[in-house]
């Protein structure tokens, strides 16, 4: 059997080379392609349905990447053994390649579409998820599907002033900039990242380097589809249009529509039935016998209603609830709001709320991660709920969907830039973000309660964080555009970009864009993220009025926690034999001890439920690791008595002989009556033999000398 095999290959500027293949592989599906980097395979196919569903008038794309555990040469762990659903991480890398290329298919086609992308062969030193819209887009390539692509996505870096795409994860290691950005060869259409306050300027440049290197992939991708011949896409009809019906409506309603968008209602429930009631009066204004199908005329209408609304702020250089442009919500905020938990805070910004908590917890609490390409733990989550309440709708509660994985992650990106440093962190901490209200900018809420629940909770952040959403209209055929600032759920549904940026008063930490048209200019990004910096900046000052910075200590039903480096030497020693010691510290002060290794020493993580038992246990664990000292005091405990002294521990876990030649100056002929097990005792160590590294201990040399009597004298 003869196979028609296409390779092509992609150079990267280190020498390596991105290689697809088609041909070979999956060849019952639309499309498909292996794409190589180092030993990273990755196999992604496409298929879409011939047939459309009846009633179905949107595009109904599914996008799903899954890591295979054989790839790295693993076995799923739990009781099944086996791949289940979709991890965090999954979720996320699925999430990029679904917002980069969903906006790319006709408008008018609706066919099923799936696209699935799997790790087949895993290289730790070639990350998988900044190639999967490559590969997608690929098999996207060599189909007869509908796609006004290619497109592509690399991972763009900045370290020691350097842009690197597609970088290593030793590269990575000291990085300030983290995009994957995601772009036509004419249009960037999605990016995400993280930054360490990065200025806009910085970010603008990524893009522009990110945008460059897609572009080459773009090229290549069209080379593929001309050499696999499938330059000619499928032909298709999804819908059945009346253009007398949409030029009636449009003639009838357009003014109507323009009236009630300017009119400025700041409730969205009241504008929203102001907008129905025009709908519902056309209907009703319809002969009884009238036989225009209701979903084309509700199709019609929000045509006509996306039209009015952009028009409106084009024309009018106002919003649909009567702010400027650049005018943010009112805020209001409250900390303290949860008396048991151990940092809580709302933040209400227009119609959209969240009430957020953070727990601290200790290294048990930790997060475990097994993946095939990932092992370890992760010791801050955020988690991100949206009930249906939040809008007003009924809507059953069955765990979190894609959406709230998405923008949890974002949340969780933007917060651990400013966290303490893990060497003066040793708390697990866990950010839950409830939606109780929402109108546009939910994540950014979640950002900034976050924010204010941590400072609440006595978390030493670097500095508080705010988030805003920038949305867009834009006109291009009369050269028009308005940047939005804290954009409204109609604005994002009705707009051409959603661009979330959250940040410090020194930089970026944080972002998110999707766009949904073609042409978004540089001059235009440059003044949205202007824009957000003005807008992140008013919403930090808000938040400064109700708590500039996080409070002094931790809330008294915190648990307390101290972490404790000490020599690897000494991790024995407070383990004790079979656990003894560490047992035993447990037992009598009511502490958590947690001891591992680390690459310089040891560490002692102490959890404790009050400041007096972790001062008990600390002192402790300190006293077992300090080195004794000749001619220190120490205050001992008998611990046994023999014929020829006493036993003293002087510290935790070391003992002394303290002989029965060192108890008094007076001549002792026994050990009877004169010390007893358990008594405390102050002592000074006066040797370390060498040889033994056993301790000698002295009781007289504290106790004043007596004086000799006269009659022992005149001798």
């Amino acid at each position: 059997m003869s196979l028609n095999i296409i390779r092509k290959n992609i150079p990267l500027e280190d020498g390596r080379v991105i290689s697809i293949e088609t041909g070979k592989l999956a060849k019952q599906a639309d499309g498909s392609v292996v794409v190589r980097l180092g030993n990273t395979m990755l196999l992604a196919t496409v298929v879409s349905a011939i047939e459309v569903k009846e009633g179905v008038d949107f595009m109904p794309l599914s996008v799903d990447y899954q890591e295979k555990f054989a790839s790295a040469g693993k076995i799923p762990g739990g009781f099944l053994k086996r791949e289940g659903k979709l991890s965090d991480m999954e979720v996320l890398v699925s999430r990029l390649v679904d917002r980069a290329m969903r906006p790319l298919f006709p408008d008018d086609y609706h066919a099923d579409t799936q696209v699935n992308i799997s790790l087949i062969s895993a290289d730790k030193d070639a990350l998988p998820d900044c190639l999967a819209a490559l590969a997608a887009s690929a098999a996207m390539a060599v189909s007869d599907i509908p796609f006004n692509g290619p497109i592509s996505e690399v991972r763009v870096i900045r370290k020691d002033g350097r842009f690197l795409i597609n970088p290593t994860p030793l590269q990575m290691v000291g990085a300030d900039l983290d995009l994957i950005v995601g772009a036509s060869y004419d249009n960037i259409v999605m990016v995400e990242g993280e930054m360490n306050e990065v200025p806009e300027s910085v970010m603008l440049e990524a893009l522009k380097v990110a945008h460059d290197t897609i572009k080459v992939h773009c090229t290549i991708l069209k080379e593929l589809e001309a050499e696999a011949g499938k330059t000619q896409k499928r032909e298709y009809c999804h819908e059945v249009n009346s253009a007398e019906l949409k030029e009636r409506m449009h003639k009838e309603l357009y003014d109507k529509v323009y009236a009630v968008a300017k009119q400025g209602n700041a409730n969205k429930a009241v504008r929203g039935e102001s907008f129905k009631a025009i709908k519902k009066a056309f209907i009703e204004s319809l002969p009884e016998d009238h036989t225009e199908d209701l979903k084309l005329i509700s199709k019609y209408y929000h045509e006509i209603e996306k039209e009015a609304v952009r028009n409106m702020v084009l024309d009018e250089r106002v919003r649909l609830d009567n702010r400027k442009l650049d005018e943010i919500r009112p805020i209001w905020c409250e900390v303290d709001y949860l008396p048991s938990a151990h940092g809580s805070a709302i933040f209400t910004r227009g119609e959209t709320q969240s009430l957020t908590t953070a727990t601290l917890g200790t290294k048990l609490d930790e997060q475990m991660i097994d993946s095939a390409m990932v092992a370890g733990t992760n010791k801050f989550m955020l988690h991100y709920n949206f009930p249906g309440f939040s809008t007003g709708e009924v809507k059953p509660n069955r765990g979190p969907g894609r959406r709230e994985v998405g923008h949890g992650n974002l949340a969780l990106r933007a917060l651990k830039k400013v966290l303490p440093p893990e060497s003066e962190n040793p708390y697990t901490i866990r950010i839950v973000s409830d939606i109780l209200e929402s109108n546009g900018s939910s994540s950014m809420a979640t950002v900034c309660a976050g924010t204010l629940a941590l400072m609440d909770a006595g978390v030493q952040i670097k500095a508080p964080v705010s988030g805003i959403a920038m949305g867009l209209i834009s006109d291009y055929k009369t050269n028009r555009w308005a940047v939005l600032s804290d954009i409204l759920g109609d604005e994002d549904h009705l707009g051409d970009m959603d661009f979330k940026i959250t940040g410090t008063e020194q930089g970026i930490t944080a972002c998110q864009m999707d766009m949904k048209v073609e042409g978004l200019s540089y001059e235009i990004l440059e003044k949205a993220l202007e824009q957000a910096k003005n807008g992140r900046l008013h919403i930090l000052n808000e938040i400064k009025k109700t708590l500039d910075a996080p409070k002094a200590d931790l809330k008294p039903h915190t648990p307390r926690s101290f972490a404790i480096r000490i020599p690897k030497d000494m991790i024995g020693a407070v383990i004790g034999p079979g656990g003894k010691v560490v047992q035993e510290i447990q037992k009598v002060t009511g502490a958590t001890l947690i001891i591992e290794e680390v690459e310089d020493g040891g560490l002692v993580n102490v959890f404790a439920k009050d400041k007096e038992v972790m001062d008990k246990a600390v002192k402790w664990v300190k006293g077992i690791v300090a080195i004794p000292e000749v001619g220190e005091v120490y205050q001992g405990k008998v611990k046994s008595i023999m014929p020829f002294g006493a036993f003293v521990e002087f510290m935790p876990g070391k003992d002394g002989l303290l002989h029965i030649s060192e108890i008094k100056w007076e001549r002792l002929e026994n050990m009877e009556g004169v010390l007893e097990v358990g008594e405390e005792v102050k002592v000074k160590l006066v040797e370390v033999d060498k040889k033994t590294g056993k301790f000698r201990l002295s009781r007289k040399v504290l106790i004043p000398k007596p004086e000799k009597k006269e009659s022992e004298q005149s001798k």
